[in-house]
């Protein structure tokens, strides 16, 4: 079984942060396992797979734009890594600044590979 390191979780945030921040659906599929399941919220059915992933991630950066990732790591056990994150960009086409708030739990196949995705988060929109 792969055991995450402190290191390692903060490298794949890295590349998950430059992902979103160049808004390269590409770059963040290849973040994850073939198989992987990525939970946006706790409700709704997963994205299953790279391509369902960078689908879904090509929608959602379409509209947004000047993103900041932020992150600091909770934990990383196991295969398993926990981290609060914050997102600030602008929404298009009505450039409104939004801030997004949230934890993720990711839990790892191998180095740079996540297998299983689950996040939880709030938005904060201004009016532009």
């Amino acid at each position: 079984m792969y055991a995450l390191t402190g290191a390692d979780f903060e490298s794949w945030l890295r590349g998950y942060g430059k992902a979103w921040e160049g808004r390269d659906a590409n770059a963040a599929a290849a973040l994850f396992t073939a198989d992987a399941d990525y939970y946006w919220t706790p409700f709704d059915p997963p994205q299953r797979g790279r391509a369902e992933v960078a689908a879904a991630w090509n929608g959602a950066v379409q509209g947004q734009r000047d993103i900041a990732f932020e992150f600091d790591v909770l934990a990383a056990a196991g295969a398993r890594g926990s981290a609060h994150w914050h997102t600030r960009f602008i929404s298009v086409p009505d450039g409104a600044p939004v801030e997004l708030d949230g934890i993720l739990i990711a839990e790892f196949a191998g180095e740079g590979q996540c297998r299983t995705f689950r996040e939880w988060w709030h938005q904060r929109s201004a009016a532009g």
